[in-house]
């Protein structure tokens, strides 16, 4: 294989590439597990597993097994024919999602998905307008753009976002009640705000909404792209609080690190979208369908959501033992973890220190040190982060 320097990976990227993403000048050649190995020949124990995506680390045999057989099978066919591997995709998504939540669109994205959701909610309501959570993230799309509640990623797209749109206070029982009305086709909402710092809220405020929204006769859509299959310690976030939604969203982890997301629902609210209402050339096509049968099979198998669960409460109780004026919160649910520092500084102060230690994290709203690792990580590497935390702050 023909090696590059970072340094020539670097000058082509600026060359050829649009420059909208603040790279780290770091870039990896291959990955086994959690580890991620660097082109300057180090390796990195990953935390971030490309955003909560590749919950099986890197190169898992049966994942990799499976996803090389359907290569050699077939890639792509269109969707104007019947798709086995998707069909047999939607039917492991039912294995795993509230009874009744049986029918599944598949997508591209998690911005693809919670379009989709939208265009359904809307559909199937008649209603024009759509809630959602301040601080919460969904999606650069322009109909997701516009359900995302942060300035930051709406400002100078303004011209793309309509005025369909109303936020609340994430956590805020009262402003939903006040907000939700006869014109509300769904409030959009994720279990855990994930690129809005970690940030978590009581149960009582996802049956409130569950409550409001049945009351209205409006739809409740859960965003589960970064908390679902498997990171929260449940198949997906929203059953930590044992609500049932009308619509879940999801893509990240389930297709095992191939670009797929999925929405689903039940069969009524499935039945509005009918041939020409939505639809989409890649949406769940064989190769990202057969991914996702492998993922959800393998974590079945070797029962990766009970040690999300398990694993993330024992790292949060070990997280939240360090005593130091730096961190200021320790919050998440299983493998989706936020340690908040007392400023940016020192959440960049310990991203680089982590880095420099061959250990790789990501922060989030400027100063929450995010931990959204491969679902497969052990003991000794969660506790490699601690005592890197520990130097860090102390």
């Amino acid at each position: 294989m023909n090696q590059m320097s970072i340094e020539e990976i670097k000058e082509k990227t600026s060359k050829y590439l649009f420059q909208n993403y603040g790279r780290a000048d770091l870039a990896f050649t291959h990955g086994k597990g959690c580890i991620l190995y660097g082109h300057d020949g180090r390796e990195y124990l990953d935390l971030v597993a490309g955003i909560a995506v590749n919950a099986l680390g890197y190169a898992h045999p049966e994942w990799t097994a499976a996803v090389q057989a359907q290569v050699g099978r077939m890639v792509h066919v269109s969707n104007l024919f019947l798709v086995k591997e998707q069909a047999d995709l939607a039917e492991r998504i039912a294995s795993i999602t509230p009874s009744g939540m049986d029918r599944t669109l598949f997508a591209n994205s998690g911005a693809e998905a919670n379009e989709g959701a939208l265009k359904t909610a809307v559909r199937y309501t008649g209603r024009g307008k759509v809630l959602s959570a301040l601080n919460g993230f969904h999606g650069r799309t322009s109909a997701s753009l516009g359900a995302t509640g942060q300035e930051k990623y709406q400002k100078s797209f303004e011209p793309l976002i309509s005025g369909a749109y109303g936020y609340f206070p994430f956590g805020d029982c009262e402003k939903v009640k006040e907000m939700v009305d006869g014109d509300t086709a769904a409030v959009m909402v994720e279990p855990v705000q994930g690129e809005g710092g970690v940030r978590t809220v009581p149960a009582e405020f996802f049956k409130t909404v569950r409550d409001v929204c049945t009351d209205k006769g409006a739809l409740m859509v859960c965003d589960e792209v970064q908390t679902g299959i498997g990171r929260t310690g449940e198949w997906y976030g929203i059953q930590n609080f044992g609500v049932v939604p009308d619509i879940i969203t999801m893509a990240k982890a389930l297709g095992g690190g191939v670009p797929i997301g999925a929405i689903t629902t039940t069969a009524e609210i499935s039945s509005v979208m009918v041939p020409g209402t939505h639809g989409t050339t890649f949406g769940g096509n064989p190769l990202v369908s057969a991914a996702g049968c492998a993922t959800i099979d393998i974590m079945k198998k070797e029962g990766l959501v009970a040690h999300s669960k398990e694993m993330g409460a024992r790292w949060m109780n070990d997280l939240r033992g360090i005593s130091s004026p730096k961190i200021k919160d320790v919050r998440g649910y299983g493998l989706i973890i936020g340690v908040e520092m007392d400023s940016a500084e020192t959440a960049s102060h310990v991203q680089k220190y982590c880095r420099e230690n061959g250990v790789l994290v990501n922060v989030c709203h400027g100063n929450v040190v995010r931990l959204i690792p491969p679902l497969i990580l052990n003991d000794s590497q969660k506790d490699r982060f601690t005592s890197l935390l520990k130097e860090a702050v102390l």
